[in-house]
């Protein structure tokens, strides 16, 4: 999530713009089917409905009923949000090129590499100049070749099925965003070309789980480089590894999103050997990330508030905040284990054991909604289930369900969490995780919903989007590194 003051939809304290009523697309009757869902809005006298039809066991409780009606926002309109990239392109010398808006991309095959005979050839159509400055047709295919080449050392997803385009346009833009020294930017648009340590892990995570592991190693290297003596780490950071960008301040999942793609990427490592090698490379980035999170949790199970996901300021623990830190522990005490740390891996376990405890009976009574004191349903209780814990919390998978159909938006995407303002925008990020927890846990429909609604919103150079607004359309940042992670996590799990 992100929440900057400068941004031009600016999303979590600021207000959105609007669509005026008069100017939405607001046919009598439409239908779609996306989500695992079907879905039908109705619009009459000024007030829309959508009901969601749920198939047996898509989004149901045990206490759902079939149809859930969720209203048309009463006190904000719905937002309008442009799009402000297509996607990436990569020109020889590894310069990456944002493309505009309207580019209308044509790509050599199965890669992010611009045509330049089909960009001259459109150009001689349309009458305009023909002296460019672009890539000559023999350079645009050495690039290409080495987009393949590393497509093949690992493997693409969902080959073979309705998912492949995007599995493969998904892999090409996290390799696009990774810079050479490790740096996993969040996307290319300036104002989100820094490296989040929430979003870099979930990007090591999958690279590792499509056979890229080198390329994890080196996203955990630079996370390593920038994190603080004490185990904690900042918001975001420049993309030099030099600090942060600006004030934010720390955000304490960070140390346990590390944690947990550490160990998750060190188990896509068959070799014994080689694994042990890796546990002793990534030693001194876990060994100040468990300490820090032990301490955290060490007066009773749960750490301090701090901003999570939502990067809005919080008074209140979120569930953003002390699930990761479960998960981190968890992890942590496999990799010290391997790395020989065998003290420190213990204590590490033991402290995700008593932060586990803490937040099944702090969140537990609350419903598993965002905040420690109740409140909304959010998207963190996907935290609790696996891929981010080795067992699910009890009680947490209907809560995560239902959680569900609380979140989700007009075009069927979900939102951050049931009290995210109401502005009709699905954000692809939740969307993508959801599809993901789906799959891990082997509801195969609901994860072949989200992935076709994800899917389907793509922009028109195929990236996807970090939102989806009221009417469908791909808006804001594309790519989205974290999104494409998770759709490639997705499609992994879904692999027989």
């Amino acid at each position: 999530m992100r929440d900057h003051d400068e941004d031009v939809e600016s999303h979590g304290r600021h207000a959105a713009a609007v669509v005026p009523r008069a100017h939405r697309r607001s046919p009598a009757h439409r239908r779609r089917r996306t989500g695992g869902l079907v879905a039908t809005a109705f619009v009459a006298a000024g007030t829309t409905l959508l009901v969601v039809t749920a198939p047996a066991g898509a989004l149901a409780t045990d206490t759902l009923s079939a149809t859930v009606v969720v209203p048309e926002p009463s006190a904000a309109e719905y937002a309008t949000i442009p799009l402000y990239l297509e996607g990436l392109t990569t020109l020889p010398g590894g310069r990456r090129v944002p493309l505009a808006v309207g580019t209308d991309a044509t790509f050599l095959t199965g890669t992010h590499v611009l045509d330049p005979a089909a960009a001259r050839l459109a150009r001689d159509v349309a009458g305009a100049a023909t002296d460019e400055h672009g890539a000559t047709v023999s350079a645009a295919a050495s690039v290409a070749e080495r987009q393949r080449a590393w497509l093949a050392t690992g493997t693409v997803p969902g080959t073979g099925g309705p998912y492949e385009d995007m599995a493969r346009a998904a892999l090409l833009d996290l390799h696009a965003l990774q810079l050479p020294d490790g740096a996993a930017v969040a996307a290319w648009s300036e104002k989100w070309r820094y490296v989040w340590p929430r979003d870099a892990s979930f990007v090591a995570v999958a690279l590792a789980r499509t056979g890229h592991v080198d390329d994890a190693l080196e996203i955990l290297g630079f996370l390593d480089r920038v994190q603080s003596p004490d185990g904690s780490f900042q918001a975001r950071y420049l993309p030099d590894g030099s600090g942060p960008p600006d004030d934010r301040g720390v955000q304490t999942d960070g140390t346990g999103w590390v944690m947990w793609a550490s160990g998750l990427v060190l188990a896509e490592i068959t070799d014994p050997s080689q694994r042990a090698d890796a546990a002793a490379e990534l030693l001194p980035l876990v060994q100040r990330s468990a300490r820090h999170a032990i301490s955290l949790v060490a007066h009773d199970g749960l750490p301090p508030a701090s901003p999570d996901y939502w990067e809005v300021p919080e008074d209140t623990l979120t569930l953003g905040t002390v699930a990761p830190l479960v998960a981190g522990l968890q992890q942590a005490a496999v990799v010290l284990e391997l790395a020989d740390d065998d003290a420190l891996a213990r204590s590490a376990f033991d402290a995700s054991i008593r932060s586990k405890v803490a937040v099944i009976r702090g969140f537990g009574a609350t419903g598993f909604a965002r905040h420690l004191d109740g409140g909304h349903a959010d998207a963190a209780s996907a935290f609790l289930l696996p891929p981010f814990l080795t067992s699910a919390v009890p009680g947490v998978e209907k809560a995560w369900r239902a959680s569900a159909t609380a979140m989700v938006r007009p075009a069927n995407g979900l939102a951050p969490g049931a009290g995210w303002r109401d502005d009709g925008v699905s954000w692809t990020p939740q969307t993508s995780l959801y599809a993901w927890v789906a799959a891990e846990n082997g509801d195969t429909e609901l994860a072949d919903g989200w992935l076709a609604f994800l899917d389907t919103h793509r922009t028109p150079s195929g990236s996807l989007p970090e939102k989806v607004l009221a009417d469908g359309s791909p808006a804001a940042v594309a790519p989205l590194g974290w999104s494409a992670a998770c759709v490639l996590l997705a499609l992994d799990a879904l692999e027989p």
